[in-house]
């Protein structure tokens, strides 16, 4: 099934993420953006934090983020 099929209905996705790629521990089709709340398409997820295990939508809110909480926990 794909995003074309009829009945296709994107579903969030459960991720963990590590150095520079994730692994997909619930199947889906996006991950939250975890600062703005935005919808982010696993395709173009390209911004996380590892010890914090969340997506980000871009550079603005990993920065955010970064500022928020620094790098730890």
């Amino acid at each position: 099934m794909n995003i074309f099929d009829k009945g296709f209905a994107p579903a969030e996705a459960n991720l963990r993420y590590l150095d520079g790629d994730y692994v997909v521990l619930k199947p889906g089709s996006f991950v939250r953006c975890a600062i703005t709340g935005k919808p982010i398409p696993l395709d173009e997820l390209f911004y996380w934090s590892v010890d914090r295990q969340e997506p980000y939508a871009d550079a603005i809110a990993a920065n955010t983020a970064f500022e928020r909480f620094g790098r730890g926990h």
